[in-house]
Order: C-alpha cells, then sequence, then structure tokens
C-alpha cells in the first residue's frame, strides 16, 4: 500500500512538473521575438505615445529636452524599445518611472544608459532588489537587476507624491494604496489630461493580485476608487497596463467591479461556503460587459487569499 501511495505521489509530481513546462513552452511560443519592428505605436497627443508588445504597455513623454519613459518592458525588450522611441525623437531619454515591480514592466531599464533617472515608489523599489516569484504565474521572474550588477534599479523614490518637471513638461506621481501590489504608482500628465495606471488597471479582466509582493483584493476596490475621486477629473484618458486607452468612467466601473468580486467572496465566506465552491460557481456579473472570462489559476489565486483576507 505504501508503496503505491509514494508511486502515486511520484507521478502527480511529475505531471506538475510537465503541466509547468507545457506552460512555459506555450508562453515562449505565443511572445514575438525582440524586435523594435514588433512594438506598436499609439500616438496619444503630439509629444505622448503608447508603445505595445514585448509587455505591458510603455508611455513616452516627449519633453523640451529630453523623454519620460513610463515602463520597459520584458527582459531583452529594453534595446528594441530605444530603437523604437529613436523613430519618434531625437532627444534622449532622461527618467524612467516604473509603475510596478514586475519583470514584463521594468526588465528593459537595464538597456538604458547609466545616467537615466530610474523613479518608483518606495515599496516597488524594494520589491524590485527582491524580484520575488508573482501569486498565481508559475514561471519566476528573470531577476535581470541582479545580472547586471544592481543597474536600472531606482535611483529616486515617492510615498504618497512626487513632481517632476514643470509647465507642460510636468508629470505627477501618485500613490493610492494597495491593490495589484504595494507599490503601483499613478502617472499622471497634467498639460495633456492623461494618466497611465500599469497593471491595477491592467484591463477589464479579473485583476492578477500578487500577494507576494503585497497585493491585496480586500484592498484594490478601495485604491482603485481613490484614484478616480482623486485624479479622475484631471484627465481624459488612461493608459491601462496591457489593454486600450480606457476612461474615468471604466475606471470607476473597475474599481465598482473589484469592490463586488470581495463583497462576493465575504459574503460567500459567511454563509460557510468553501473556496473551491465559490471558485466553480462564480461568474463575471452580466452588468460588467465586455469583461475578459477569468483565467482558473488567477481566479483560485484571488479567492483563496481574499478568502483569509475577510472575516
Amino acid at each position: 500500500m505504501r508503496r503505491h501511495l509514494v508511486l502515486g505521489m511520484v507521478v502527480a509530481a511529475g505531471v506538475l512538473v510537465m503541466a509547468a513546462g507545457a506552460y512555459r513552452h506555450a508562453q515562449a511560443q505565443q511572445q514575438p521575438q525582440p524586435s523594435a519592428a514588433n512594438i506598436e505605436v499609439e500616438k496619444l497627443k503630439d509629444n505622448l505615445f503608447v508603445l505595445r508588445g514585448g509587455g505591458g504597455n510603455t508611455t513616452v513623454f516627449v519633453q523640451a529636452n529630453g523623454v519620460t519613459v513610463v515602463d520597459t518592458k520584458n527582459p531583452g525588450w529594453g534595446q528594441p524599445l530605444i530603437t523604437k522611441i529613436k523613430e519618434l525623437t531625437s532627444k534622449p531619454v532622461t527618467t524612467i518611472v516604473n509603475t510596478h515591480t514586475h519583470g514584463d514592466h521594468v526588465s528593459g531599464n537595464v538597456d538604458f544608459a547609466q545616467n537615466v533617472d530610474v523613479v518608483t515608489h518606495v515599496n516597488t523599489a524594494e520589491n524590485m532588489k527582491a524580484m520575488r516569484p508573482v501569486t498565481s504565474i508559475p514561471t519566476p521572474p528573470v531577476n535581470v537587476f541582479a545580472q547586471h550588477g544592481g543597474h536600472g534599479l531606482p535611483k529616486r523614490t515617492f510615498k504618497d507624491t512626487m513632481t517632476l518637471g514643470s509647465g507642460a513638461d510636468r508629470l505627477d506621481l501618485h500613490y493610492f494604496g494597495r491593490g495589484h501590489t504595494n507599490g503601483d504608482a499613478w502617472v499622471v500628465f497634467p498639460s495633456l489630461r492623461v494618466l497611465t495606471a500599469g497593471d491595477i488597471f491592467s484591463g477589464k479582466n479579473l485583476p492578477l493580485l500578487d500577494y507576494n509582493n503585497g497585493g491585496s483584493g480586500a484592498e484594490i476596490g478601495d485604491t482603485l476608487m481613490k484614484a478616480y475621486t482623486t485624479v479622475g477629473k484631471q484627465v481624459d484618458s488612461i493608459v491601462t497596463g496591457h489593454s486600450t486607452v480606457m476612461t474615468p468612467t471604466d475606471l470607476r466601473e473597475y474599481a465598482e467591479f473589484n469592490r463586488d468580486f470581495l463583497n462576493g467572496v465575504r459574503e460567500a465566506k459567511k454563509a460557510g461556503r468553501s473556496v473551491d465552491e465559490i471558485v466553480k460557481t462564480w461568474k463575471t456579473p452580466a452588468k460588467y460587459k465586455g469583461y475578459a472570462d477569468p483565467q482558473p489559476m488567477r481566479l483560485q489565486a484571488n479567492v483563496e487569499n481574499i478568502y483569509k483576507e475577510v472575516r
């Protein structure tokens, strides 16, 4: 009996390893090769662009004497990103703002010059040093900063707010609380009435809640609503982490979506339902039209972790 039990455990472990390997292989096949040709440009204003491909969305802000870049994509995509920016302007990149710690938003930092100023929230700076695994993602992140002797790590941090530049070149950095991680920065371009949100508002979907890096499903809805009430009236457009450009109305709806998800888990727990029961029965509410179907691993992780957070 014991021999059969051990054999069963070995087989199960093998299946898990094979599944993880298949996942990584599928992910690799889905990703295009790092190349400037594989980066798409959307012009929002004469001096503001969204660059898609190779990871999270990148915002490029062309100022009087240089360029500020918000988020720098996956490992290997920094140089293609630099090449693409040079197609838009001959001005040098002077500043990078990283909205949070994840590798698809920060890894390109290492390909930029040593004199580029890198700015993040104080918690993100600590997270980037560690580059911990991301909750609900089986593939561990590549610590490009360790590989490059710390090059690309933040040089300056902020806690609540920070202003960079002035006049038409100004951008305001805000932190409204935990959500996707514990260091999600919001970047406002006041003269252009545009906001970059990063992955705390990645698109109309169930969010990735990275508890390994301080994320919170119990707090994300309130954080999103605080962003809406604080800077929502200052902007017309919002650059999301991975989706299309959206509006403040979309942001408010997304805050409500996350509050509804939290309340659903809380009420189900009070009623004595298990995590597995919640996961099996949860569906996107009909009022949230156009929202993507939840990824099974993400749904499971979100319910499990919110279940632990709420009473």
